[in-house]
């Protein structure tokens, strides 16, 4: 195998499992490490990491003393990082999918040119999807990008194709952003086209993507239905800035601060 090819055993058994998993059913009973190890001829700590990260994914649930089992599936994205909704649903064993619900250039609104720093009546494309995995629907996305992508997203497949790929193949790469997140209640449309009731609850995500050079190309707003899709948080607990090192330190005396 050359070296580009190559990829880390946990990798391979991980690959792997991910193929199994989108077959089984939430609950079907995974390998055990013992059982991957002989299977893939592996140690245990090898065969261990691969569970781990499917774990980690939100594939797996591993049960001590029991063994490890298919989840349930909900889409979890990690919040420190935005993978196209293709790859993170892919990564789950899902299906991506996507109906075009409007896909149009015009001149940008008051709002939108503000948003991606543009004067307004510039050229703006507009792209509105229904996100689906596995058929289920799973977000209504709008997306608001500057002119320059018009070329490509206007002729593109964004039904069954992600619009970040297009845009790189254009040769418009995307780089970081930053998002808010808040929580509504779904609108009549909203309920409509995710087959949930008015009123129900949304997780909504408006972020903001620039490309190498710092420039503007994306405001989308995703709305998602909460009991379908979240974000994973990892963080570092801050130490409070009082002046003193109280760990380790017993407690004494009478309740807490």
């Amino acid at each position: 195998m050359t070296e580009t090819g190559y990829r880390p055993q946990y990798r391979q058994i991980e690959q792997a499992l991910r193929q199994r998993i989108a077959a089984l059913r939430p609950g079907a009973r995974l390998p055990s490490d013992a059982e991957l190890c002989a299977e893939f001829g592996v140690s245990r700590m090898t065969a261990r990491h691969a569970m781990q990260r499917l774990a980690e994914d939100g594939l797996v649930d591993r049960l001590p003393g029991r063994g490890s089992y298919v989840a349930e599936r909900p889409a979890h994205r990690r919040a420190n990082r935005l993978m196209t909704f293709s790859q993170e649903m892919r990564r789950a064993g899902r299906v991506p999918s996507s109906r075009i619900l409007a896909r149009e250039v015009r001149p940008a609104s008051m709002a939108e040119a503000a948003g991606l720093e543009l004067i307004p009546g510039q050229p703006v494309v507009v792209l509105r999807r229904l996100r689906q995995a596995d058929g289920e629907p799973i977000a209504v996305e709008s997306a608001v990008l500057v002119g320059a992508c018009a070329d490509a997203v206007m002729t593109a497949d964004l039904e069954r194709g992600s619009l970040h790929e297009t845009l790189g193949r254009a040769g418009i790469v995307l780089r970081r952003g930053t998002a808010t997140i808040s929580a509504a209640g779904a609108t009549a449309a909203d309920a409509k086209l995710l087959g949930i009731r008015p009123g129900d609850p949304l997780l909504v995500e408006r972020r903001v993507i620039v490309d190498g050079h710092g420039r503007r190309v994306e405001a989308t707003e995703s709305r998602y239905p909460a009991d379908r899709y979240g974000l994973v948080v990892q963080f570092d607990v801050e130490v409070p800035d009082n002046g003193r090192h109280d760990e380790g330190r017993p407690m004494t005396g009478g309740g807490g601060r």
